[in-house]
């Protein structure tokens, strides 16, 4: 039975209806819920307090209007040391790109239940598209208030056969159109390690392989008492997130216990540095832990691309950091290992990282 708003929400099996039967925290909200359930509802410790958010602080917001300008490059690089995060502006992705990505996403979770639960973990026919809801129901003590749909590119053909019809050719053409601003980002970046060309090799382990995830984020009751997505930092070298105008996503600020709140700016892309990069360039790229809070008027969405190594590539300082003397920080780890470690737990801040450390 479906439940009604009055009803004591432990009363109902919570977890079947959102988490087995796919109607996911949107589900939650359409009926119209005055409590939080308690299964979302997070410890203290993990709830966003205006004590530890600074308002006097934002990450920098960069202009990629003319890449040939020598500062493009320093700007992308110190935003990649001092604090992971960075927006760029004018960077050449067309407004309509952006918006019909965002279009698709509300369309995609607008699907009945049962339809989008035909891409779900156990009914997927592939583990290239997976719809869920929170990060993994299973390893959580409290569940985030937050569905999504995973994307990961394996080829044309196989996402025009797999990829959910409502949302596939506008997340393709928001990933197709982003790749030479990503290559661009990785190019200046690479610079600030003294690597001279990105060859094969290097491309492998900086772009080979990449994800698209469309994220739900539906209003909530009690939204103080919950989070969107809980902190963490991502797994990936780069990520390229497309966000609407609805704000939530906060930023830990380096070496300090506080937040900073990434405010949408239209247009704008948000890049942060994943973890397999902070690896890669031995601790000079920071991979930064990041946390959205839940939202208690609006539905909000987000459309981050990930772009990773390639499960099978082994990754680890790159030679070109070390030459002059300076001493790894990180062994070599199995790029597919490590995100095994990440989905294996939930979220957890930046104790994964750790997991390279030598």
């Amino acid at each position: 039975m479906a439940p009604s708003p009055s009803m004591d929400s432990n009363s109902w099996d919570v977890i079947s209806f959102a988490v087995d039967k796919g109607h996911g925290v949107k589900g939650l909200a359409d009926l119209g819920l005055e409590t939080l359930p308690k299964q979302y509802i997070q410890p203290p410790e993990e709830q966003i307090t205006n004590s530890t958010v600074v308002t006097d602080d934002s990450i920098p917001v960069i202009d990629l209007s003319n890449w040939t300008d020598p500062k493009v490059a320093e700007q992308i690089c110190h935003a990649a040391e001092k604090w992971g995060f960075f927006q760029i502006v004018n960077h050449g992705i067309p407004i309509d790109v952006l918006e019909d990505v965002k279009e698709a996403t509300r369309r995609f979770f607008d699907l009945p239940a049962e339809q989008k639960n035909k891409h779900s973990k156990d009914n997927s026919p592939t583990n290239n598209v997976r719809y869920g809801t929170s990060f993994t129901p299973k390893a959580e003590k409290a569940l985030e208030w937050k569905d999504f749909l995973s994307l990961f590119y394996a080829s044309d053909d196989e996402a025009a056969a797999q990829w959910p019809s409502a949302c596939r050719n506008e997340a393709l053409d928001f990933m197709k159109k982003s790749e030479f601003v990503i290559r661009r980002l990785m190019e200046a970046l690479m610079k600030g390690l003294n690597v001279k060309e990105i060859d094969g090799t290097k491309e492998s382990l900086l772009m080979g392989s990449k994800r698209i995830n469309l994220n739900y984020y539906p209003k909530c009751p009690e939204p103080e008492l919950t989070v969107g997505v809980g902190r963490h930092s991502d797994v990936s070298t780069l990520t390229i997130l497309l966000q609407d105008d609805i704000g939530g996503l906060y930023v830990k600020k380096l070496d300090s216990d506080s937040w900073v709140h990434v405010p949408p700016i239209n247009g704008a892309i948000v890049i942060n540095v994943g973890d397999a990069l902070q690896i890669l360039s031995n601790g000079r790229y920071k991979s930064i832990e990041h946390r959205v809070i839940a939202n208690g008027i609006k539905n909000r969405i987000s459309v981050p691309i990930f772009v990773n190594p390639r499960p099978s590539d082994a990754i680890g300082p790159l030679p070109e950091v070390l030459e002059g003397g300076e001493k790894p920080i990180y062994k070599k780890v199995l790029y597919s290992d490590y995100v095994k470690h990440f989905f294996r737990k939930a979220h957890d801040g930046k104790e994964t990282v750790d997991f390279a450390k030598i």
